[in-house]
């Protein structure tokens, strides 16, 4: 972890954004509030601010807040969008910046880079989001998933067994556009590595107990999954995990905290295939969110982990 100059947690004003008007706004005021708590716990001045399209600026610019902790999730949080507006108000702020944020929330884009760094990924490709709804755009098994969304929403498996390809992502344009995602699907496990500074934190082994898979009811509903911390996988795999977790951390140029999420197929009799789903370079902080359980794991207190999130805060990311 990189070690900075710390500021006098009462001298510093944090404003906590959060809410905005995503499809992922719960998740964002649940992380908000969580942040908040421990911001607050940890002895800043801290202060809620429910992002609104019409007023954020004019509210940001009346507070003058030393730093902008960016708790936003989804589409104008997560993209660039809330980066670029701190940036232009000459806030400071937590989290990747503009370019990164832009990227990693675009799917498509952001395997453009992870490829060319050499990390495994599923095959995948645009589509129409017609086409899509009318023909198997690949091979069954296959994900069906918006280019930019995050939280696994909108995300449709399609298999043998389910009749024919998801017509129902064309009620869901809102969520989808015009163009979806189509990507092999990779049976197994789900694991998943936080990267804080410049530093891996552990890999965890993410057992859904509904659905099999980490849907949007696995990731925030209390008991909705199981999280195995370390993964109980060879060490070899677990290391490549962190190796890939630290590249595509870099490739994007992310700062602070990303989390990488992975599928692991170690079915036997077979060569076990590890790939790359995506980076989250605004990963949850609720109380079931995996960042700050890996953090935990690592030594750090919820309150220590935000503190350093705060001391890492800057301009021009």
């Amino acid at each position: 972890m990189t070690e900075k100059k710390k500021r006098i947690p009462e001298q510093t004003t944090v404003a906590v954004l959060m809410g905005g008007w995503s499809a992922e706004r719960k998740v964002s005021l649940a992380s908000g509030e969580a942040c908040f708590g421990a911001l607050k716990r940890a002895g800043f001045n801290a202060i809620m601010v429910d992002v609104k399209r019409e007023t954020i600026s004019s509210v940001l610019l009346d507070m003058q807040p030393d730093v902008a902790f960016n708790a936003l999730h989804g589409k104008w949080g997560e993209d660039g969008c809330a980066a670029a507006l701190l940036e232009t108000l000459r806030i400071p702020y937590t989290h990747s910046g503009v370019r990164a944020s832009a990227v990693a929330m675009h799917k498509e884009m952001s395997k453009v880079l992870f490829r060319a760094a050499g990390i495994p990924l599923a095959e995948s490709k645009l589509v129409p989001i017609e086409d899509a709804a009318a023909d198997h755009a690949m091979p069954v098994p296959y994900v069906v998933k918006p280019v930019a969304e995050g939280s696994s929403v909108g995300v449709h498996i399609v298999t043998e067994t389910k009749n024919g390809p998801p017509k129902m992502i064309l009620e869901q344009r809102e969520i989808f556009g015009d163009n979806v995602m189509v990507e092999r699907f990779v049976p197994g496990r789900e694991l998943t590595c936080a990267v804080m500074g410049d530093v891996a934190l552990g890999v965890i082994d993410i057992v859904s107990k509904a659905s099999g898979w980490y849907d949007y009811q696995s990731k925030y509903a209390p008991g909705g999954s199981q999280h195995i911390l370390p993964a109980e996988i060879p060490i070899e795999i677990y290391r490549k995990v962190q190796m890939y977790a630290i590249m595509a951390h870099q490739a994007l140029g992310c700062r602070g905290v990303s989390r990488s999420d992975f599928r692991l197929d170690d079915a036997p009799n077979k060569e076990p295939e590890l790939i790359l789903l995506e980076t989250n370079t605004q990963p949850g902080m609720t109380g079931t969110s995996l960042v700050p359980e890996l953090a935990a794991h690592a030594g750090h207190s919820f309150e220590e982990l935000v503190t350093w999130m705060v001391n890492d805060a800057s301009l021009d990311r």
